[in-house]
């Protein structure tokens, strides 16, 4: 592979999931780990993502506020999020991480909606906090810098204690083998327990990112309920998870 064509490949993973590892990489372009650290590198020289050790991140996990332009397949993150705002109703409690497609989903939220949003998502927060009839509860504990979320023991014990209507993940990865898949140790760990304190979990999710694999495990496929993505529900990608039983939107 050309070193234009691994940088534009490093490019897309990069916009795609936000986060990638010199390590894995690595293994999908068998090459080696000094050469992906040095495309990393000129990458990031000419202003096209964040080198951090071990990886790489995109620039929208640089920001609290979230540009108006420039988010990576933004269109189809805002059909998502009409559909996923559709599923809020009054008086629900409504639990959620972070991303560009939940930032989306924030922004589609009716105005006239009255619920309560619970987050340690800061960037979600701020779009919340924006809204004139919804309530925002905030997690709090260690704000992790790359993905401005607040992690930790404190933030999982508070999550423990609601029991929330609806969960909605922004994911970086889900598969029907091997269920929602992440990069980021610490909100892994978040995203488990939010599962776990919700009565319906929901997957917001592009496209790209169906039947694709992150290197940590958050929940089998089993664990999700709805997912949401830009495609009708009748295309043949979304066969297999409605046959998995979710409810396919």
């Amino acid at each position: 592979m050309l070193k234009k064509e691994r940088q534009a490949y490093i490019l897309h993973q990069v916009n795609l999931h936000n986060k990638v590892l010199s390590s894995g990489l690595s293994q999908e372009m068998n090459v080696s780990e000094d050469t992906i650290r040095r495309d990393l590198q000129e990458l990031a020289e000419e202003g096209k993502l964040i080198k951090v050790h071990g990886g790489a991140l995109s620039h929208s996990f640089n920001q609290v506020s979230y540009p108006v332009t420039d988010v990576y397949s933004q269109d189809n993150k805002r059909i998502v999020a009409q559909k996923a705002a559709s599923l809020i109703r009054d008086g629900m409690f409504v639990i959620t991480t972070g991303g560009t497609t939940i930032i989306e989903m924030a922004k589609a939220l009716p105005p006239q909606l009255k619920a309560t949003f619970i987050s340690g998502s800061i960037p979600a927060v701020l779009e919340y906090i924006q809204h004139p009839t919804i309530d925002v509860i905030v997690l709090g504990d260690k704000v992790a810098k790359n993905s401005k979320i607040t992690v930790g023991g404190e933030a999982i014990s508070q999550v423990r204690k609601i029991r929330a209507d609806l969960c909605f993940l922004g994911i970086n990865a889900i598969d029907v083998k091997d269920g929602i898949t992440d990069s980021d140790w610490d909100v892994v760990q978040l995203k488990k327990a939010m599962i776990e304190s919700s009565q319906k979990v929901v997957c917001l999710t592009i496209a790209e990112k169906l039947n694709t694999l992150q290197p940590i495990h958050i929940s089998p496929i089993q664990d999700i309920d709805v997912l949401i993505t830009e495609l009708p529900s009748t295309d043949p990608k979304l066969k297999p998870f409605i046959d998995a039983g979710i409810t396919v939107l």
